[in-house]
């Protein structure tokens, strides 16, 4: 019997990577995207990977070979393929680091290395410097420029990783390590307690009676490579991801304050310290102290208590007026999962997902939710598929067939439209009107100045089409700064045009940034939290914007999609009927 070590998304990646390595090394380009088209297949696979293996069936699939039934049988039987091993060896370690760079991709940096011997990322910006790119055959003095642009990016953000790349990994461990007998309870702490949209670190917290023991036993868990730090409280712990863990211990007795202390924020902290000072009390990681004598809090929510507070969600605590807000208790009753009623924002292989429209509905439906709004792309994405008016015509065919095959769920149709360079819409107004609702976005031409992004963004607010602004900012976390925009007169105009803002769930994006929620709240926007879904796996992605949209003070009511569906049906014909 085989047994199964790597799940379907283990084994997809694998191949994926032997894919890239292999278009790094220059070889033939079939091999590569045979490699690239296996691991997508495996990654929509329906059926069970493992079986399929067992009863010697894997050659059934597309594009799967002899060579690549071995591979697949290999990754899943030991959880390791020697190929992949080969190879990684193979590529120097700097090309891999350099994938990064914006812009750089396999066939630019195998070029590099054949022309220049360019191995690392120092040596290719010291390329730049010495302007080795400029007439290098494919570069130029602009590749050159955003290459080094890139470069200092990837040098910014060292050592920083997306909430939603850790924050699995961070409850997986959590969950292995409060198994353990010794162990009374623990939680997360720091930035991912706090769901910050990118953090350095994790951060446990633990109660035991036996901090050695545990520290040990936490040593040992498969995850950890290396033991960076250990004294008799606590330890430091780099994973084979490379995410160092902090990890400390306490009685639990001092736990809550322990807890406390090491979530944050700093500027939260401080505050608080203050503010027990002026009300003659102590705060420490390891107290509230009236007089030397320690006031015994059992929960989190008693140590706000004593401080005259209402409990402060972890969200909250960055100095943002939180502190000020609890003591008048007047805090917002913060979005939760189970608030939102439907998605918006979600593709499908109509134009760049990779799931039919019956799938995505299906999927959403199991998640709990009432309605999808299917937005592909539109006509002036070609890069994306966008739809042409023939497709958009089968796509509202096949729409109609599957709402009156499902029962108790509904998709509406709906269109991601490029903001044009000009600020208009793409499609002529007969078309718009036909959809249910319209998410206007840029996703070209990321150069203009501040003021003629911001006057193209507005046009397209002002276009009484418009029903949602999707990522306004075109920021990729880690990846690409936002453009240029003046965001404080977008909300201002998106309230007087009554366009909703997305909140963009996926972790790279979670764009509306939090800090600008708020704002956008006293104005009276609605904001759309969408997981800009290209595949069944990314709806899941809208729960990473709840945690922002809860950074952001938002309450159920201000939430688009936290409509019922009778509420969100109602609301999309009264603004259809508008416009007709």
């Amino acid at each position: 019997m085989v047994k199964q070590s790597l799940d379907d998304k283990g084994v997809s990646a694998v191949l994926q990577e032997v894919a890239l390595f292999l278009e790094l090394r220059g070889e033939n380009p079939f091999k590569v995207k045979a490699y690239s088209n296996a691991a997508r297949t495996i990654e929509i696979l329906e059926e069970d990977l493992g079986a399929m293996v067992r009863e010697g069936r894997l050659k059934e699939m597309k594009g799967i070979g002899e060579t690549l039934a071995q591979h697949i049988t290999e990754l899943v039987a030991t959880g390791r393929l020697q190929l992949y091993e080969d190879l990684k060896t193979s590529i120097p370690p700097g090309h891999l680091e350099m994938l990064k760079i914006p812009g750089l991709g396999p066939k630019k940096i195998k070029a590099l290395y054949d022309k220049l011997d360019i191995k690392t990322i120092g040596e290719l910006e010291y390329a730049c410097l010495e302007n080795r790119l400029v007439d290098l055959q494919g570069f130029g003095q602009k590749s050159q420029e955003k290459i080094l642009q890139g470069i200092q990016q990837v040098k910014k953000y060292q050592g920083q990783y997306l909430y939603g790349e850790v924050i699995e990994p961070a409850q997986e461990i959590l969950k292995k390590i409060l198994s353990h007998p010794k162990v009374i309870r623990g939680n997360l702490a720091g930035s991912l307690r706090r769901k910050m949209e990118v953090v350095r670190n994790i951060n446990l917290v633990l109660s035991t009676h036996r901090p050695q023991e545990v520290l040990t036993v936490f040593s040992k868990l498969p995850e950890v490579e290396v033991v960076r730090f250990k004294d008799k409280a606590s330890g430091r712990y780099s994973l084979f991801s490379g995410v160092e863990v902090d990890l400390r211990t306490t009685s639990d007795q001092t736990f809550p304050y322990s807890l406390f202390c090491f979530t944050g924020s700093l500027a939260h902290w401080n505050s608080m310290f203050e503010r027990a000072k002026v009300m003659g009390l102590k705060l420490s990681e390891e107290g509230l102290l009236r007089n030397g004598r320690l006031i015994s809090c059992k929960e989190e929510e008693e140590i706000f208590n004593a401080l005259g507070l209402d409990f402060i969600s972890p969200e909250l605590r960055e100095n943002q007026g939180e502190i000020e807000t609890s003591e008048i208790h007047q805090l917002p009753r913060l979005i939760e999962d189970h608030d939102i009623k439907g998605v918006f924002h979600v593709h499908s292989f109509y134009s760049d997902g990779t799931n039919s429209i019956r799938s995505m509905a299906q999927a959403s439906k199991k998640m709990g939710f009432s309605y999808m709004g299917l937005s592909d792309h539109s006509q002036s994405a070609r890069y994306a598929g966008g739809l042409t008016l023939e497709k958009l015509k089968k796509q509202w065919k096949e729409i109609d067939q599957v709402n009156q095959e499902m029962e108790g769920f509904t998709i509406f149709k709906g269109i991601e439209s490029d903001i044009l360079p000009d600020g208009s819409l793409d499609y002529e107004k007969a078309i718009l009107k036909e959809f249910d609702f319209v998410i206007a976005s840029v996703h070209s031409y990321f150069n203009m100045s501040r003021e003629e992004m911001t006057q193209r963004v507005i046009k397209a607010i002002r276009n009484p089409y418009t029903t949602i602004l999707a990522h306004p900012t075109g920021r990729l976390l880690l990846a690409r700064e936002p453009y240029a925009i003046d965001m404080m007169r977008i909300i201002d105009e998106a309230s007087r045009s009554s366009v909703a803002i997305e909140l963009n769930a996926h972790p790279y994006r979670l764009d509306i940034d939090w800090r600008l929620c708020k704002y956008a709240k006293e104005k009276g926007i609605k904001i759309a939290i969408n997981p800009d879904a290209h595949e069944e796996e990314g709806l899941k992605d809208i729960f990473y914007g709840v945690g922002i949209g809860r950074k952001g003070w938002l309450e159920p009511g201000d939430i688009l999609n936290a409509m019922d569906f009778g509420e969100m049906k109602a609301f999309l014909e009264r603004r259809k009927h508008k416009l007709s």
